[in-house]
């Protein structure tokens, strides 16, 4: 028995019978541009976060400021009272080892000023917290002020007490 031919198959595969393309999935495409955002987002944030800056916008290149501290000798005053005297050891952090220098080489001055400041005050003004804050404040101004009349002034960050004992 002979066998009836089959009708040739004249479209494409990718046709259907009335000679339009068939659709093809979506579905593909959906997930190769998901992988390719979310690989994006996932290479910014690394980015951001060890591209080099914190917070304050420095660059990782900028090491951290590490603290400069000169300590200062001894200072033993009479208080305004005339009974009662102050001993205090105090260290100054300055912005570098610049500054360290300045101070080293104008350090009559210093001692000059501080003297003046310390020996102007009286021991009920050195009792608190607040008033030992507020004297390394003034401290700190008199340190600042320029050693040359026309010199910049000098940059202290900080004025530490070590030692503050009151007799």
């Amino acid at each position: 028995m002979a066998r009836p031919a089959e009708p040739a198959v004249s479209a494409a595969p990718d046709e259907t019978a009335d000679g339009a393309p068939a659709r093809k999935s979506k579905k593909k495409l959906f997930v190769i541009l998901g992988l390719v955002v979310l690989l994006g987002a996932g290479g910014a944030g690394a980015w951001f976060f060890t591209r080099g800056a914190d917070a304050s916008g420095k660059s990782a290149d900028e090491a951290p400021k590490v603290p400069v501290f000169l300590a200062l000798e001894t200072f033993t005053v009479n208080l305004q009272d005339g009974e009662q005297y102050l001993q205090t050891d105090i260290t100054l952090q300055v912005t570098d080892p610049a500054q360290v220098d300045a101070i080293k080489l104008h350090m009559p001055r210093v001692r000059s000023r501080l003297l003046t400041l310390l020996s102007s005050k009286h021991a009920d003004e050195l009792a608190t917290a607040d008033d030992k804050k507020k004297l390394a404040q003034e401290i700190r101004e008199q340190i600042k002020q320029p050693f040359d009349p026309k010199g910049q002034p000098q940059q202290v960050d900080d004025v530490l007490f070590t030692s503050f004992v009151i007799q």
